[in-house]
């Protein structure tokens, strides 16, 4: 089924510039059928969304700061999703935001069945990123876009510094839940790992690591070996991953 989306945006912790990319990434979850930016419009500094706004139909909310030092916006932000949650007109939400203070938005919004997708930048505090479904990283969709353009405009992505160095910390990840889906024989079917991956850690994303799907990240670390298996009915292959022997017994402790 695909999900009705509210997309509420921190007008003023997120970078315009971010714009194209991130409605690109949420279209491939869901219908974004609404879609809001809060900040106070009478600053300056927001004045590079308005151009966006019109051509990406983001309806802008006003939100006065009446108190220095306290953040009027993420009190609208959240008391719209509260509103929008008893509408019953969405089925998800995406939280664009690197401010833990919409964690427990997000945990209530869970509670309550809706499917909830975080994307804000790489400082974004771990509490906020663990109370989502899913956390993507601004500044991988900034990376994949420019890595996209420059195949044809033969340069070099700059936002190369995006890209992580998978350590021996995501490898064990990998391979704990390759074993926890894993049948009798130690394979276990790919789409299972992603999904539950996902569940573990919900920013885990191969993109973090510069490989556009988990089959070549997976084939990248020798740790892991892979199986493709034909598919009944004409569908597309299988495939099939599991722990290499000599690491199986590590796994298991």
């Amino acid at each position: 089924m695909d999900l009705n989306l509210a997309v509420l945006i921190d007008g003023d912790n997120i970078p315009s510039s971010y714009v194209k990319e991130m409605m690109e990434e949420i279209a491939k979850y869901g219908n974004p059928t609404i879609k809001r930016i809060y900040g106070d419009w009478t600053k300056p500094d927001l004045v590079k969304w308005k151009k966006i706004l019109l051509e990406n139909a983001i309806t802008p909310i006003q939100q006065y700061g009446y108190t220095r030092g306290k953040n009027a916006t993420d009190s609208a932000m959240i008391i719209d999703a509260m509103d929008i949650l008893y509408s019953e007109k969405v089925n998800g939400f995406c939280l664009v935001s690197s401010d833990s203070d919409f964690t427990r938005l997000a945990t209530r919004l869970r509670e309550a069945g809706m499917k909830v997708f975080g994307i804000g930048q790489k400082k974004t505090p771990n509490p906020f990123i663990v109370a989502c479904d899913k956390f993507i990283y601004l500044e991988i969709l900034k990376y994949e876009a420019e890595e996209n353009e420059s195949e044809s405009a033969d340069r070099k992505p700059t936002a190369k510094s995006s890209v992580d160095k998978i350590t021996q910390k995501e490898i064990k990840l990998i391979a704990h839940t390759i074993s926890d889906v894993a049948d009798d024989d130690g394979w276990a079917f790919l789409g299972d790992v992603g999904s539950l991956l996902q569940k573990k850690q919900p920013n885990f994303d191969s993109r973090n690591y510069g490989f556009q799907k988990l089959t070549p990240l997976i084939q990248s670390i020798k740790n892991f070996e892979i199986e493709q298996r034909e598919a009944s009915k004409g569908r597309s292959k299988l495939i099939f991953v599991r722990n290499k022997r000599q690491n199986r017994a590590n796994v298991k402790r």
